[in-house]
């Protein structure tokens, strides 16, 4: 087996635990990896100022190191905050997903920056607001803002009606974008091509690391394409279950159990 060279974790429900903090533990080992010369990436779905205060929480903010944001619409450099990679989804495509959204009566939400800006009030926003720390702003012209651009958007509810919605969303937009559900209640619009896979085969080809030395670790099914793409995939043991029947390897532990540190130790630290 090659040496693992790079590591990339999802955050929430991976690295985090459910009252959002890194165990000590955690810390400990991700600390014990880099000394070892191990790049440690952080990939998830929340815009960079979600992100940042984990980041530095690591440390991540006093050496060169890399954050993927946004699912992979934006790659930021963890200690000057530099972004190095940015793409968006073309206007076109954008009205158009809002228009079919918001035709079948859902609210769709965008984020820049640290606002979360939202067609209309819902409870699943309120919920976001509450795990990313972002400020919610209810925006009457949104369609206006939706054709200036925006790196992704997300169409939040009931996980029973959001399948329907997937399946016209696909149907209209076919291949013009990226679609997958981050959440049960949340269904992502990514530009074509665009996932946490994709980014961190940029980060690895960036930083001279091949595919066989990168480990991977998620839990939901925007982390699909990173674990797929990794020399090694690991879900987590609280983990979608379409995640852990892809996965090479499944967690022990859950995220609230320290999952994180026995697949360091035993796969990265041997």
């Amino acid at each position: 087996m090659t040496s693992i060279r790079m590591i990339a974790l999802d955050l929430d429900d991976t690295l985090l635990r459910s009252d959002l903090s890194i165990s000590y533990r955690t810390r400990n080992a991700i600390k014990r990896a880099e000394a070892a010369g191990i790049v440690v990436v952080l990939a998830s779905g929340r815009v960079p100022a979600a992100m940042e205060r984990f980041a530095r929480l690591l440390g991540m903010h006093k050496r060169a190191g890399y954050l993927i944001c946004n699912n992979g619409t934006i790659i930021q450099e963890s200690n000057t905050g530099k972004i190095v990679y940015e793409v968006q989804i073309p206007s076109k495509t954008a009205l158009l997903a809002f228009d079919l959204a918001s035709a079948e009566g859902f609210p769709v939400q965008l984020y820049d920056n640290d606002i979360m800006y939202v067609s209309k009030s819902n409870e699943f926003a309120d919920y976001d607001q509450k795990i990313t720390g972002l400020r919610q702003v209810v925006v009457e012209n949104f369609r206006d803002m939706v054709a200036a651009g925006c790196y992704k958007l997300l169409i939040p509810g009931d996980p029973m009606i959001l399948g329907p919605l997937d399946m016209l969303l696909r149907t209209y937009l076919g291949e013009s974008v990226t679609l997958f559900t981050s959440k049960p209640y949340f269904l992502e619009i990514l530009p074509p091509k665009t996932d946490k896979g994709t980014a961190l085969e940029k980060v690895a080809e960036k930083l001279g690391v091949p595919r066989e030395g990168v480990l991977a670790i998620g839990d939901s099914m925007n982390d699909e394409a990173m674990i797929r793409w990794a020399g090694l995939g690991v879900a987590m043991l609280n983990g979608d279950k379409r995640i852990k029947d892809i996965a090479e390897i499944v967690t022990d532990r859950s995220n609230d159990d320290d999952g994180v540190v026995d697949i360091i130790e035993r796969y990265a630290l041997r």
